[in-house]
């Protein structure tokens, strides 16, 4: 049977729909670094917001970065779209493109717009558990034709200056809820731990509008483009944060992690290949700061 990446013509343009989240984001690469490897004569552009779009940036897997707006993704005259996302807008960025081949999951919404339906990642991985989104997300190029094999790291690359590895940890002590987030006075205890005896200066960070203030007496980087975030993840020895976006964006460097989760499901959210201690209670307060020092300690080459 003729796959779809067969049906595709020389220099076909791909247009893969990845709205919102970081992590998301984050875990598109190693479906599209696959895609990629399959067809390298193939254009490749993500649909993204711009407040993600730096995710992508420095990637020679992508031949494009196209605004969310139905006549960019009208201009980019696709062969196929890949719709990742699966809301409401995607379905509307699906159809402005006018794509012969239109590529979705089978559980998305408004299903008739696509002509490419794609079963579970189960089925296609053949395999009957819960799957990591980045499993999931690659489930859907596997199907559309690239030869099942290992799913790589997720891939980001710094586009400015990076510091020098190894003298400092990046700490991320925010997250979207209260339930994600471990208490601050947790993480000031194990940044002084760090400082006091491994000699790894602590530096926070946080998203645009969160506050950094309990974390004030170390450098806090709150804020800053996620290009400069990107920066200084590729330049630290050591992660440690909440499950969220920027655990993502360290384990794509290959740092050494340490995240903490609450209510969310580690087996679909935790680091994606790297050297990683996932820390879980259905009460993130419950988790024992020296639990988080231990894991820490107990990392290949950590203090």
């Amino acid at each position: 049977m003729t796959s779809v990446l067969q049906r595709l013509q020389p220099g076909a343009r791909v247009a893969v729909i990845r709205l919102r989240s970081l992590g998301d984001c984050v875990l598109t690469t190693p479906a599209l670094h696959l895609l990629k490897l399959a067809r390298p004569d193939l254009r490749i552009g993500v649909v993204v917001e711009p407040s993600f779009a730096p995710v992508f940036e420095g990637n020679d897997d992508l031949d494009g970065l196209i605004p969310p707006t139905a006549a960019d993704i009208a201009k980019w005259r696709a062969e196929l779209v890949l719709n990742l996302h699966g809301g409401n807008r995607s379905a509307q960025m699906t159809f402005a493109s006018r794509a012969p081949l239109r590529a979705g999951f089978k559980h998305f919404r408004f299903s008739a717009l696509y002509n490419v339906r794609i079963p579970r990642a189960q089925d296609i991985l053949g395999i009957e558990r819960k799957v990591h989104t980045a499993e999931h997300l690659a489930s859907a190029v596997f199907y559309l034709g690239v030869a099942r094999q290992e799913i790589p790291r997720a891939r980001l690359f710094a586009t400015s200056a990076v510091a020098p590895r190894g003298d400092f940890v990046v700490i991320h002590p925010l997250a979207a809820t209260p339930e994600k987030t471990w208490p601050a006075s947790n993480f000031l205890s194990v940044a002084e731990h760090l400082e006091r005896e491994a000699g790894l200066e602590p530096v926070f960070i946080g998203g645009p509008g969160e506050s950094l203030a309990e974390f004030s007496r170390y450098r806090c980087v709150s804020g800053a483009p996620l290009d400069e975030i990107k920066s200084l993840l590729a330049g630290a020895s050591l992660f440690l944060g909440n499950d969220s976006g920027p655990a993502h964006m360290a384990a794509a460097f290959g740092l050494r992690v340490v995240v903490l989760f609450g209510p969310s499901d580690h087996e679909i959210w935790a680091p994606w290949k790297t050297e990683a201690v996932v820390l879980k209670s259905a009460d993130i307060r419950e988790i024992r700061t020296d639990a988080v020092i231990e894991a820490l300690a107990g990392l290949p080459d950590a203090v």
